[in-house]
């Protein structure tokens, strides 16, 4: 158990916080919420960077750095559907990306085949993590302006979501269909 699989393990436990405390109809629990928000997205830069600086990559840290970042965020979406700042519709975009992605993914490591993260993909996460930030943050301060910027990002977010599932499932497909071709 390396340091950055601490801190990703924290980033899950931290999106079940962020979860509780953004539903709770108190002011102060959204401002908490935020900060838990904001800190688990900060895990999610550091624990990588850390894990490579040090040479302590683990096939755990693989497995559950992903899998935290999308309880984050997913959940943070999940919150904002239920709350009407976020429509269904596009929670479920990305939610069906998440799936086909990771099936892919799963495609390929039972060929043993790894899928690497893609530029496109850690943009993406950036960008949805961003536009959560903006709208929890409207939660608390109701501005017009959070509103308009944070539909702006969460929009490219959606664009980027689509955009690098596309991209996954294309450059997945060709590595699964080139492996089973031998």
């Amino acid at each position: 158990m390396t340091g950055p699989t601490i801190l990703t393990i924290s980033r899950m436990i931290l999106s079940i916080v962020f979860m509780v405390f953004a539903l709770l109809p108190y002011d102060w629990a959204k401002v908490v919420a935020l900060v838990v928000f904001i800190i688990g997205a900060i895990t999610d830069r550091i624990d990588g960077k850390w894990a490579r600086k040090k040479k302590i990559v683990t096939d755990l840290g693989a497995f559950l750095d992903p899998l935290a970042d999308k309880m984050l965020v997913n959940l943070a979406f999940l919150v904002l559907v239920y709350l009407n700042v976020v429509p269904l519709w596009v929670f479920a975009i990305i939610l069906v990306r998440d799936f086909a992605v990771d099936g892919m993914r799963m495609m390929a490591a039972r060929d043993g085949v790894t899928i690497a993260a893609s530029y496109y993909g850690k943009l993406k996460t950036t960008v949805q993590m961003i536009a959560l930030i903006i709208l929890i943050l409207n939660l608390i301060v109701n501005l017009e302006v959070f509103t308009i910027l944070g539909n702006i990002a969460l929009y490219l977010a959606l664009i980027l979501t689509i955009f690098s599932g596309v991209d996954y499932l294309a450059k997945g497909y060709k590595l699964v269909i080139k492996k089973s071709k031998k």
